[in-house]
């Protein structure tokens, strides 16, 4: 019995690498199709080979996403980037961004999992939300005056961030969010890695206006049907009004 236990979790545990790495090929497909395939010059698509780097995702691999993505050989990116709105339980705003080479199997799909969500239901409200860029980094003097480098690298604010938010923040040093223009997420990203700073996700995304109060109960029911949003292989970002 206890030998059929460790298969079993074995087998969930290569089934969530597996899921893992699916989304790590996407932003990289996905970061290369909109900057080009040299890292160099594309803070989304060095952010996320590094990321990739750190999850075990081999070099062929990470390759052949750049290259998918970018159009280079015959293989070319055929992902449709999608947008759903809607309400987690207790009227929590979503976004969840799709990457789906199906959109009219992946639609209803995540429509379903709204209704399955106690109290979760679609509907418009993105104007709840400001569409930014962002950058998260860390850096290994925990002094470093993360302000001053906001200026600097032309963001337009910043917030602590740590390795509970964030796993790639490593214990024992300074993690800071980086707000600013989505034109200017190479910019920022560029200053910061040239002046210290590793930076772990470039991307654009979506800051909540304002957050809900909620029970400690309520925030982990919120957490469940994220999770559960999260979860599907499809789904390539979830953003969401809670702390």
């Amino acid at each position: 019995m206890g030998r059929q236990w460790l298969l079993a979790k074995r087998e969930v545990a290569s089934l969530r690498k597996s899921k893992a790495t699916g989304k790590f090929v996407r932003e990289i497909m996905v970061a290369a199709k909109h900057g080009g395939a040299d890292p160099a010059t594309n803070a989304r698509l060095f952010a996320a080979v590094e990321k990739a780097k750190r999850e075990s995702v081999t070099r062929d691999v990470i390759q052949r996403a750049i290259n998918k993505g970018a159009g280079i050989g015959d293989d070319k990116l055929v992902l449709e980037h999608v947008n759903f709105e809607g309400y987690a339980p207790h009227k929590v705003p979503v976004i969840v961004e799709v990457l789906t080479d199906n959109n009219n199997r992946t639609a209803p799909e995540i429509r379903v999992l709204f209704k399955k969500g106690q109290l979760g239901a679609a509907g418009s409200n993105k104007f709840l939300f400001d569409h930014v860029g962002l950058v998260e980094a860390h850096h290994p003097d925990t002094s470093t005056d993360a302000e001053g480098a906001a200026i600097e690298a032309g963001a337009n604010e910043v917030e602590g961030l740590d390795h509970a938010q964030n796993d790639d923040i490593p214990p024992g040093t300074l993690g800071a969010r980086f707000v600013c223009d989505r034109t200017a997420v190479h910019a920022v990203s560029q200053w910061l890695t040239q002046n210290g700073w590793t930076v772990v996700t470039a991307e654009m995304g979506y800051i909540p206006k304002n957050f809900p109060d909620l029970t400690d109960a309520q925030r982990e029911e919120v957490g469940e049907f994220l999770h559960h949003l999260d979860d599907h292989d499809d789904v390539h970002r979830v953003w969401a009004a809670v702390k």
